[in-house]
């Protein structure tokens, strides 16, 4: 797409994001270059920087973008009134369906967990992760305050993005089935696990 045809700044903005987050998922960061998305969006590699300074702040902007619809479920329905077990299991929910409906940005964070550059990775949680665990570990003092609440915050999480990027894996695996591909199965799944979990814990 031309520069002219963009509506405003904040279109173009979109559109070169939007066209990058495939592309670093795909490639990962090192294997785009700014000539590459430019070229996909149909604009001069001048007028890329011209909205990006610099590849990094692309790629930052992006993974935000990729979390942005995820962190805006994931709030509102801590936010929600209820016991924290019930809070718990919302949450599970939402965020296992969540996860499930964009490939794009669990791609994006298991490129960025790969290549281990602690630059993009403390900027990551800066900008875009660290608001949304800091939520979640305070539900986890809620639900067991003798627990380490950073350890089960990661544990909530982790237990529902393994489920899912094992899933070209697990249909090989004995006892595996299509139904465990389904997100209110694993998301059923787990909350049972962590809430028997924590009574232990607890």
């Amino acid at each position: 797409m031309a520069k002219s045809k963009f509506l405003n700044s904040s279109d173009a903005v979109n559109t070169i994001i939007n066209e990058a987050i495939p592309r670093f998922a795909k490639a990962g960061f090192s294997g785009v270059s700014m000539r590459d998305i430019a070229k996909a969006v149909d604009i001069s590699t001048a007028t890329l920087y011209h909205h990006f300074p610099d590849k990094q702040t692309l790629y930052l902007r992006s993974m935000a973008q990729a979390f942005s619809d995820k962190a805006e479920g994931i709030s509102a329905v801590l936010a929600e009134k209820g016991t924290p077990e019930q809070r718990l299991t919302q949450f599970i929910a939402r965020f296992t369906k969540l996860m499930s409906q964009d490939s794009h940005f669990r791609i994006l964070l298991q490129r960025e967990l790969l290549d281990g550059d602690e630059t993009r990775l403390r900027l990551l949680v800066e900008q875009v992760f660290q608001s949304q665990f800091a939520n979640v570990a305070e539900l986890a003092k809620e639900l067991a305050p003798n627990c380490d609440a950073h350890l089960m915050a990661i544990s909530i999480a982790g237990l529902v993005l393994f489920h899912l990027e094992t899933t070209p894996l697990r249909q090989f695996l004995p006892g595996g089935c299509a139904e465990h591909n389904d997100p209110d199965i694993i998301a059923q799944h787990v909350t049972m696990l962590l809430l028997k979990g924590v009574k232990g814990c607890g």
